[in-house]
């Protein structure tokens, strides 16, 4: 399995740090557990004032954070955490509903986990955070790869296993955005913001008409997408394992 991502360079990497908070103690134990054995340095929080706290003590590079903490909703301590902190947010939470997941990206998550979820599936889903934010804190990149996908920012260009594929205008600022956030889970109204500008959030089914689009021009098997994956009721997603 692929290592963490760690946010500093050196001769010997830092553990990447993690916070949980999460008010089920025998889920922070957990994950507390699975983290440590993948390469983590994990602290966690069972309350959202405890958390608010840790997280400016440790300054973590990943939070985990459940929406359910019984002193103060998860979505409050989300934007608080936000409004100083550039660390990976991935929302954990049994609510299910698009309406939540939707609120919580346009707040500033990075992805969201319907509790239960598998182990594996939120390490994968860190990894990305984790490499998303660590793009957001180094030099702009003139060109991502993600898999056989490849876009050329300074050019803006893309390839297919280093093939130029043309795309139009549009078409291309949906990948870049796809690929500039690769990994994350973008809504359908932040997709439309990006490429067509404010006052076009409610322009889902133009969206969809370009993704099958794109999917037609960059997927070897556009009915069963390896990487223009679809957040049912939520967004796009530019998937980066699997």
């Amino acid at each position: 399995m692929e290592g963490p991502v760690a946010m500093t360079s050196s001769a010997s990497p830092a553990r990447p740090t993690v916070l949980v908070v999460e008010d089920e103690a025998a889920l922070r134990r957990v994950l507390r557990a699975a983290l440590d054995a993948h390469g983590y340095d994990v602290f966690d929080a069972g309350t959202a004032r405890q958390g608010i706290d840790r997280a400016a003590q440790h300054r973590p590079d990943v939070v985990l954070l459940d929406l359910g903490l019984p002193d103060l909703g998860g979505m409050a301590v989300l934007r608080r955490l936000r409004a100083w902190s550039r660390a990976a947010i991935i929302v954990l939470s049994v609510r299910s509903g698009d309406d939540d997941k939707i609120a919580a990206l346009d707040a500033g998550a990075d992805d969201y986990l319907t509790k239960p979820f598998a182990t594996g599936e939120l390490l994968a889903r860190m990894r990305a955070a984790l490499r998303h934010v660590a793009r957001l804190e180094g030099d702009a990149e003139p060109a991502i790869d993600v898999g056989d996908l490849r876009v050329d920012l300074a050019r803006q260009q893309a390839f297919v296993r280093d093939r130029p594929i043309h795309l139009s205008p549009k078409e291309y600022a949906l990948f870049a955005t796809l690929m500039k956030h690769a990994g994350r889970v973008l809504t359908h109204g932040q997709l439309a913001l990006a490429v067509w500008g404010p006052g076009h959030a409610q322009r889902v089914e133009t969206l969809r008409v370009h993704m099958a689009g794109l999917r037609r021009k960059l997927e070897p098997d556009p009915a069963r997408p390896r990487y223009l994956v679809a957040e049912p009721g939520v967004g796009y997603r530019l998937r980066v394992d699997g």
